[in-house]
């Protein structure tokens, strides 16, 4: 413990050359206990701690206490598995012990921007009363605009909503939504995954515990229903909870009555439950590991969010929307995207949906070197799969292949996929009628 000291102060003083406040704290449960009582611009942590809580606990409650905290694991082992866990979890990078304290001074620099970055245009996002606002969700389809006007009359209202929808598909988006448009949106907002914690990990998440309630258990800890009294809590991935969580979670919802784990004290509790699954929960309640009580008590409203690629003409606009978000966060130059690279982007399917997008565009803005994205800054597993004139039917790759000919079959495919509707055609490609017309009559097609 001396040795894990003595290394938490030497990083302390070693930051201190830079504009940041430092602290330094011994334990996992020390640090989540700070998360969650004040607000943090960037955690930097060994990925093995001693106690019960190790690094990737921390970086899991940093990225879910609703603060765009950012995390920087420390490790002796830099294996690609542990590495892409910590990464595929939110991490913003990582480093190798013994440690490069230029390249650690580096790397916090970079994390504080982002971090400052993202607390300020949250500030700024707060609604007025009367106003209506959507966080980053953005979309022209039709079924999108359907789940706005849902949104705006549940909002203001308690009434439970279940999301469904693919991995990736922006529900945690709809629900902070929900939230900053209710009458509850100045008390606490406060996402689990049910999914990302063991049964009684997330036990002690919902309901807290008192000190020695089991090993580990150090200290008196509220859980998420207390902290979010009159506010809202966020049930991401409730498909996955194990059944017997989920009758003690429908006892406390109809009850509005908590009891940490290990106490007899109950506690009476307001909270909206605001509920997220990527599964058909029919059909979980069929296979007997989903609770039919509990999913008529959480399905209060149903909205359910189709997968990207069964609304194309939102990609445009989600791309110019992350486009924005990332030259305002890195201060590239990049002004767009063009025609020919968007009519590919839209004829994706998008398999991660919008968080793949959003992380490809991003991807692409750090990578390009030209004043906008065209298709050579494309990421291989979109490029290749385009089909082109004397091409395989395998993925290969597209040197020698002419922009023509990339442009004349994304079209002469998007007009195959709308049944010759131009109109319908030049919205999903992105560009304008007059525009596609012109390609039509170029092409011969």
């Amino acid at each position: 413990m001396d040795d894990e000291r003595d290394h938490a102060d030497g990083m302390v003083e070693a930051l201190g050359k830079l504009p940041v406040e430092a602290l330094a704290v011994y334990t996992g449960e020390h640090a989540i206990e700070v998360l969650r009582n004040q607000r943090i611009d960037v955690v930097v942590t060994d990925l093995k701690l001693e106690g019960p809580a190790d690094g990737l606990e921390v970086l899991r409650e940093a990225k879910q206490n609703g603060s765009p905290t950012e995390v920087i694991l420390i490790t002796a082992y830099a294996t690609i598995d542990n590495c892409k866990e910590a990464l595929r979890q939110g991490a913003f990078d990582y480093l190798v012990k013994p440690l490069d304290i230029d390249q650690m001074r580096t790397l916090v620099e970079q994390a504080a921007r982002k971090a400052r970055t993202a607390h300020a245009r949250q500030a700024q996002a707060e609604p007025e009363p009367e106003s209506f606002f959507f966080d980053g969700i953005k979309g022209a389809s039709p079924a999108m605009q359907g789940i706005f006007e849902v949104i705006r009359r549940v909002a203001p209202t308690n009434i439970s909503v279940l999301i469904e929808g693919p991995s990736g598909s922006g529900k945690e988006l709809l629900a902070r939504a929900i939230h900053v448009n209710s009458l509850r949106r100045d008390k606490p907002y406060k996402p689990v995954n049910c999914a990302g914690l063991t049964e009684t990990l997330l036990e002690s998440e919902l309901f807290g515990h008192v000190k020695g309630a089991f090993t580990g258990a150090n200290t008196d800890r509220k859980g998420l229903f207390e902290i979010a009294d009159k506010g809202t809590l966020f049930l991401d991935e409730i498909g996955d909870m194990p059944l017997t969580m989920q009758a003690k979670l429908l006892r406390v919802i109809e009850d509005g009555i908590v009891t940490p784990v290990g106490s007899n004290k109950p506690t009476v509790v307001d909270v909206r439950i605001i509920s997220a699954t990527n599964h058909n929960l029919t059909k979980l309640i069929e296979r007997n590991t989903f609770r039919q009580d509990l999913y008529f008590r959480i399905r209060g409203v149903n909205l359910v969010v189709p997968p990207l690629r069964e609304r194309p003409e939102d990609i445009p606009i989600l791309a110019q929307h992350f486009l924005q978000e990332a030259v305002e966060e890195t201060g590239s130059k990049i002004t767009g995207i063009t025609e020919a690279a968007l009519s590919i982007l839209t004829g994706y399917e998008w398999p991660g949906n919008i968080r793949q997008l959003k992380n490809a565009i991003r991807t692409m803005v750090v990578m390009c070197d030209r004043p906008k994205i065209d298709l050579p800054d494309l990421p291989p597993e979109i490029s290749p799969r385009r089909q082109l004139p004397g091409a395989s039917a395998s993925p290969a790759s597209l040197a020698g292949v002419s922009l023509n000919d990339l442009e004349k079959k994304a079209i002469a495919d998007t007009l195959a996929k709308t049944q010759g509707n131009r109109e319908k055609a030049a919205k999903i490609l992105g560009i304008g009628e007059r525009t596609l017309y012109r390609k039509i009559r170029e092409y011969n097609l």
